[in-house]
């Protein structure tokens, strides 16, 4: 049960307290709950904490605080709320396990992903948590490590049947980006009454009504400054009124109230809370040894001690982070150099280098070369334990450190990749503008180029970035064969992506400059691809396409190492749906999903699932593409990304017919490229769903409009391409015969280079809707017989459809009655409710009596219930399923619970029976 008897100690806090005991009691009941507490300096937000500690009776207690000074090291904030259950590692998944060892130093391995942390997190919090419901209380979290701070948003986005409360402290205004959308609790200022009572409490002896007045005005709610303005009053103010009439900001009379308690210690007393100060994890033996050397006795320690402004138990412990702040920012700096020199001594080199590394960058006065050593060897390790936030700021400081410019710049250019890699593209910009006033040699000058090239990607645009990734590839060309091909793939890319090209320069030009590169290293097929790509843009699709194909052959065919995969699939896997070969596609889109989700790779993953969607819809598996969109939305929601969200809704909304979801989706595409200055692709992909909801709905001149814009610019190929098909349809019924013809020999033109049955039946059915008489009749059942030996189930429905309703209008109701029936069968059966509707509506204007189709039982299903029951009767376990859904095991077992009740089975074993009518999912 929840303790009430604490709100006399938490005055004018009981909505608070009443939020805090709702969150207890939900965890106690065996659910989750998250919670970010927000509030300015001294409102109360530690209070809170604790009084939520103190009001989970039979809950376990885990606890993290940041420190300013600890930003930097990686995980640190982490590692503090896990270190209680580190001897519970050996009960996770073996890379779970690995990855989080890496991170917290434990051992040695490559960088682990963060998100494969966060899983690895969450999984030891949930396996704890199984045991005992566990409380975990993080304070100040504006101070946390950053990638701390994302790794433990990732597990609160995830918690749902675990008995966990996770509850943030931050200082307000501040709130991390990673912990917006999280359930929020803002703490306000005190009620005057409620002032005057705390007040009151804590004063000793009479106090004068006017001096208890004026405390309460100029502390204006705050309970921190409440308690600690009388500390600078002496009895006489206190009693008789003679305040002060220098009024001031409430922080700043607090800080100054703090100061003079800090200044009215002995002298020894206040150099051992500078020690404490700059040791921010309160190592109490680590104390001790800095403060020997520098010749403080331990009895220093109690006059602090005595005034309640630090406590010395198994940790020291300020009363208020201001006390540190105040303590540590009143020291001169020769005093806080000494103090930093001391604990650098004091700090065993071989169990924490790193912490000893920053002491020793902090006792530096000027530049030290054995010191940014020290550093760049410390960003070293944080890499390895994938804190590049923490990496960067080392390697920041190592260059602020170094006397020779040469090496300087060379530090400030890895300094400079690292806050990139980190988020961080204004530092980085500025450290890249460091180094290029030092000595950089033409290897690192390139370096130096493409990396502004990928933060002006990033950050900004690929049209602003496209000339500095081809300066860039040029400069590397003679230094790096390999990663002047991957910048210019890169190039190329961003060429395709964006609608109008930067100083006049044109997509021929970027694809002549990779064509004129050297190749790379082997392997072979990264380079035929990529030309193949490139001739495609100067010589036309046709001479492309034999080259791309034989690269995709190759792809398939040969092995394909994790570094080269997630480098060089992408763009295999949209080759592939660019040249019509969709067997490659679905091999090489599924190839990369299970590449990047064994990786943990979410800067790919995102990317991979789309192009997965769109090859599962196309093959009229549609309740599949419906949970690889829940993984993907659920990835976006871990990395903040409404984005992602929009874009796979709209690969499978306007099939479905679905008018409201889908113009929503398609308006906040366009608000996202409006944001990146128009990039292209966003928008065709907006017109070509747009062309195929109003196809659907038999809209065609609003199909039209939308088409005509998507296939404008057919050189981005992809869904540009899949525009002109659907501008066929649409010109054709609208009566725009010459546009649907050249749009129909266009289409037909890319079918005869590509040669599969996939491209030639696709233009079958485009060149059958403009012609007419025998020849269209022949057309129309070579586009189904083609399309039917594919696995393009959407595509060959859709010929039917068109089949049946030119053959009503010929007036050939029989035959009519036997395609409008076989499409409305398979349309209705994969979900494509618009086309299957048109083809109710012409089977019912032949006169035929059509019933509509009833419910499916796994339309009783959400999405990530579909996806958990198919993987579970495909035979992955609970905890495989966790891993690759990115939720615990409790979790999935919770679903389960569910989805045996909706179906009515009993077990595992009669998943894979009760959803025979659910295609398959690939496991």
């Amino acid at each position: 049960m929840v303790r009430r008897d604490s709100w006399s100690r938490l005055r004018g806090r009981q909505a608070e307290c009443e939020t805090l005991d709702r969150l207890v009691t939900t965890v106690q009941g065996g659910h989750s709950s998250v919670l970010v507490v927000r509030g300015e300096a001294g409102i109360g937000k530690t209070a809170l904490l604790e009084y939520a500690r103190a009001a989970a009776s039979g809950c376990r207690i885990a606890r993290a605080a940041g420190v300013e000074s600890e930003m930097e090291l990686a995980f640190g904030g982490l590692h503090q709320l896990c270190a209680p259950f580190l001897d519970d590692l050996r009960r996770l998944p073996q890379p779970q396990r690995q990855a989080l060892a890496t991170a917290f130093g434990l051992s040695a391995g490559a960088a682990p992903d963060r998100f494969l942390v966060g899983l690895a997190a969450l999984s030891l919090l949930a396996d704890v948590a199984d045991r005992e419901p566990l409380i975990c209380l993080v304070d100040d979290a504006q101070w946390l490590d950053r990638v701390s701070v994302q790794t433990l948003a990732f597990v609160a986005r995830r918690l749902l049947a675990e008995r966990i409360g996770l509850v943030f402290a931050v200082r307000r205004p501040s709130l991390e980006p990673e912990l917006r959308g999280l359930a929020q609790l803002q703490v306000g200022r005190l009620s005057d009454s409620d002032s005057r009572a705390l007040l009151d409490s804590v004063t000793p002896g009479r106090l004068d009504e006017r001096v208890r007045d004026r405390i309460v005005a100029e502390a204006q709610g705050n309970p921190l400054a409440l308690l600690e303005l009388p500390r600078g009053l002496t009895p006489a103010e206190l009693a008789g009124g003679f305040g002060r009439p220098d009024a001031r900001a409430a922080g700043g009379q607090i800080e100054q109230s703090l100061l003079r308690q800090v200044r009215a210690l002995p002298a020894e007393t206040q150099r051992l809370l500078l020690i404490a100060a700059a040791e921010p994890v309160g190592d109490v033996t680590l104390l001790g040894r800095a403060a020997e050397l520098l010749g403080v006795e331990p009895v220093a320690a109690a006059p602090a001690e005595e005034a309640g402004l630090i406590t010395v138990g198994t940790r020291v412990r300020f009363r208020h982070p201001l006390v540190r702040s105040v303590v540590y920012g009143s020291a001169a700096p020769r005093e806080r150099q000494e103090v930093h020199r001391a604990l650098a001594d004091a700090t065993d080199p071989r169990s924490d280098p790193d912490r000893r590394a920053w002491h020793l960058a902090g006792a530096s006065a000027g530049p030290d070369e054995a010191v940014a050593a020290e550093l760049e060897r410390s960003a070293g390790r944080a890499q390895a334990r994938g804190g590049v936030a923490a990496a960067a700021a080392f390697l920041e400081r190592a260059a602020e450190l170094t006397p020779d410019p040469a090496r300087r710049g060379a530090r400030a250019l890895a300094a400079a990749r690292a806050k990139y890699q980190a988020g961080g593209y204004d530092a980085a910009r500025g450290l890249l503008d460091a180094a290029e006033l030092t000595p950089l040699d033409e290897h690192q000058l390139a370096r130096a180029g493409l990396l502004r090239g990928q933060i002006m990607f990033a950050s900004r645009s690929a049209g602003a970035a496209l000339p500095l990734l081809l300066r860039a590839a040029r400069r590397l060309q003679p230094l790096d064969a390999r990663l002047a091909q991957e910048t210019y793939r890169d190039a190329l890319d961003a060429a395709l992506t964006i609608d109008r090209l930067p100083s006049g320069a044109r997509l021929p030009d970027v694809a002549r400059a990779a064509l004129a590169a050297p190749p790379g290293p082997p392997p072979e097929r990264n380079h035929l691809l990529l030309h193949g790509l490139a001739v495609m843009t100067t010589e036309g699709y046709a001479a492309g396409v034999p080259m791309v194909r034989q690269a995709l052959d190759a792809f398939q065919a040969e092995g394909v190492s994790p570094e080269e995969g997630l480098g060089w699939l992408p763009l295999a896997s949209r080759m592939a749906f660019n040249v019509w070969d969709f067997d490659g596609n679905t091999v090489l889109s599924t190839r990369l999903v299970d590449l990047a989700r064994e990786r943990g790779a979410l800067s790919v993953l995102p990317s991979a699932l789309l192009q997965l969607v769109s090859n599962r819809v196309l093959a009229g598996e549609l309740r599949y593409a419906d949970t690889l969109i829940a993984e993907a939305q659920e990835i976006g929601e871990a990395t903040d990304s409404r984005f992602l969200a929009h874009y796979v809704a709209m690969m499978i909304e306007p099939w479905r017919g679905r008018e409201a979801a889908t113009l929503e989706a398609i308006e906040a595409i366009g608000r996202d490229a409006d944001l990146h200055q128009g990039q292209g692709k966003m928008l065709t992909a907006g017109q070509w769903a747009g062309a195929v909801l109003y196809n659907g709905h038999g809209r065609h001149e609003e199909a039209y409009a939308a088409a005509e814009r998507g296939a404008a610019n057919l050189q981005e190929l992809g869904l540009a391409i899949r525009s002109a098909v659907e501008l066929v349809e649409s010109a054709s019924r609208t009566g725009r015969q010459a546009r649907a013809a050249e749009a129909a020999r266009t289409l037909d033109g890319m079918a005869q280079a590509s040669g599969t049955d996939w491209a030639l039946g696709t233009s079958a059915m485009a060149r059958a809707q403009v012609s007419g008489g025998p020849a269209a009749d022949a057309l129309y059942r070579e586009a189904i017989e083609r399309l039917g030996r594919t696995g393009v189930q959407v595509t060959y429905a859709r010929s039917r459809l068109l089949y049946g309703e030119w053959l009503r209008r010929e007036n050939r109701r029989a035959e009519a009655r036997e395609q409008l029936a076989a499409a409305y069968e398979v349309l209705g059966r994969i979900g494509v409710e618009a086309f299957a509707e048109r083809a109710r509506r012409e089977l019912e204007a032949t006169g035929e009596t059509v019933r509509r189709r009833p419910a499916e039982a796994g339309d009783t299903l959400t999405a990530q219930e579909t996806q958990i029951a198919r993987l579970a009767g495909a035979g992955l376990t609970n905890s495989e399923i966790g891993a690759r859904l990115f939720i615990s095991p409790h979790t999935v077992e919770w679903h389960l619970r569910k989805v045996f009740a909706k179906l009515g089975v009993a077990s595992r074993r009669q998943l894979r029976t009760a959803l025979l009518e659910v295609p398959r999912a690939t496991a």
